[in-house]
């Protein structure tokens, strides 16, 4: 089934809000915009997710996302391209996985199948 290509002007967030930046490296375009490839970088600011410790809570926020699984039909330059069904996990710096990645916006044209 086709889904919406990502981009690097699509909105990825991690499951506490934080906001989830797509590096895009190139290779393909939509309108301009590089396509996100399994390969790129996805480093996550701004989430407030804190665990409870004793009396008190320390912060464990979302760094990075790792994909678990991409489409393996749509290939730019022989790498996977992302999709909206592409399965990313939200990972804190000590490599805990914290929730699936969010896709709130992705280009309406062009889909991969």
């Amino acid at each position: 089934m086709a889904a919406p290509v990502l981009t690097a002007a699509s909105t990825l967030l991690c499951p506490h809000g934080g906001t989830v930046t797509v590096m895009a490296t190139g290779g393909a375009t939509v309108s301009g915009v590089p396509v996100a490839l399994s390969t790129d970088a996805f480093p996550i600011t701004g989430c407030p997710f804190q665990i409870p410790v004793g009396v008190g809570t320390v912060p464990h926020p979302c760094v990075s996302v790792i994909w678990i699984s991409i489409g393996q039909t749509a290939k730019a330059n022989g790498v996977a391209i992302l999709t909206a069904q592409s399965i990313g996990l939200c990972i804190a710096a000590d490599g805990v996985p914290q929730g699936p990645v969010i896709v709130a916006a992705t280009q309406p044209v062009v889909t991969a199948a």
